[in-house]
């Protein structure tokens, strides 16, 4: 039977789109999301991304059933800042058939183009600060909260359709217990800090959290600007930020580091609910809820999200002070294990200093593109 490419126009198209992982992915390292959750991410009204985005959704199906999924989207702030006319392609789910993957590129590209799109890069589900990339290297490891899993076959099929590289996304493992394994350097940067450079790290506020993040903005939109993939945080996107973080914030690993005039740093470290979410099953009821409250009891690892410094500070060593700081709360509390990223392969500043604290690559993500 041949393949059928349509857009999701109903609530039971929409049902079929979300439930379509939990089939495929059943019994494999991948952790079921809410299905709440999903369905609150892909709302066109709630979500901050169709503030300055759009998107497409379509569902493959065979013979009635369905088989594969994909959107098409467009990010105007990503576009306007890089002044560019690429879209991307996302939330991309198929059975192992070569005929279903290029019926759903199609139906991305044909969608693109139509909007006069002249690149489709992804998958990354909206943003490349959500789930993004396919996954080459680590399939036997559990994803970390806000990390994609895919078998070996998307890789295969997507490189045999045709689509090039366009980056890679490392993740670094780091046993956060392990203070001996970081060079003597970081200590010593880390000691001279207020003395030298009159700079100070705290923690976050939960009750100010709204307005810790105008502070990360800055940070995060110089420090990342240069970046492959950078898109600029805009006030609704840090709204709908504090209100995800609100749910995963712990004091010990939102840090700030700052000067007495301004914010010259940040670090922001989640705590894996993924290990909480695996219990959960997808579910809140009925004992979903239980698990989510005892949340603090059953996360013992973190990862480490974003970690930027304001370009015209990197030579104070601040980032050897957010470094420092992870291992000492890492010693006084029972998170002892984390994975950093994703960090960029061509960021060879970020890479060195992971190797420099014994680190070790355990995932790979790769981004796709495709010229229209």
């Amino acid at each position: 039977m041949s393949v059928h490419v349509t857009p999701v126009r109903t609530l039971g198209d929409l049902r079929a789109f979300v439930e379509l992982p939990y089939r495929l992915h059943a019994g494999t390292p991948w952790i079921p999301p809410l299905k709440l959750e999903r369905y609150i991410f892909l709302s066109r009204r709630l979500n901050a991304f169709f503030r300055h985005g759009d998107a497409g959704y379509f569902l493959a199906r065979r013979d009635g059933q369905v088989v594969g999924r994909v959107t098409g989207q467009i990010d105007h702030a990503f576009n306007d800042f890089h002044a560019n006319a690429w879209g991307m392609f996302g939330f991309l789910e198929f059975e192992d058939d070569p005929e279903v993957l290029e019926a759903l590129l199609t139906a991305a590209a044909v969608w693109l183009r139509e909007r006069g799109r002249d690149r489709m890069v992804g998958p990354m589900d909206f943003t490349m600060n959500e789930e993004s990339g396919v996954l080459i290297e680590g399939f036997d490891r559990e994803p970390l909260v806000k990390q994609p899993w895919q078998p070996a076959y998307y890789q295969q099929r997507l490189e045999a359709a045709g689509l090039e590289k366009a980056m890679d996304l490392l993740m670094w493992e780091l046993e956060l217990a392990d203070r001996d394994s970081m060079r003597p350097i970081f200590f010593d940067l880390a000691a001279q800090l207020q003395d030298k450079h009159g700079i100070r790290i705290r923690k976050m506020s939960r009750l100010h959290l709204r307005r810790e993040m105008d502070e990360f903005a800055t940070v995060y939109n110089s420090a990342w600007s240069r970046n492959w993939g950078f898109a600029p945080y805009d006030k609704g996107d840090l709204d709908a930020l504090a209100q995800e973080l609100q749910l995963v914030y712990d004091r010990d690993w939102f840090m700030i580091a700052e000067n007495d005039r301004e914010t010259v740093a940040m670090a922001i470290t989640v705590p894996d609910i993924n290990q909480v979410l695996k219990r959960m099953r997808g579910r809140l009821l009925p004992f979903g809820w239980w698990y989510f409250l005892r949340r603090r009891v059953i996360i013992d690892q973190v990862r480490v999200g974003f970690l930027g410094v304001r370009p015209e500070y990197e030579h104070t060593g601040v980032a050897a002070g957010l470094y420092v700081e992870h291992f000492s709360v890492a010693e006084r509390t029972h998170r002892k294990h984390g994975e950093m990223g994703w960090i960029l392969e061509t960021n060879k500043p970020m890479n060195r200093a992971m190797q420099r604290m014994n680190g070790r690559v355990v995932k790979r993500y790769r981004v796709y593109e495709r010229q229209l």
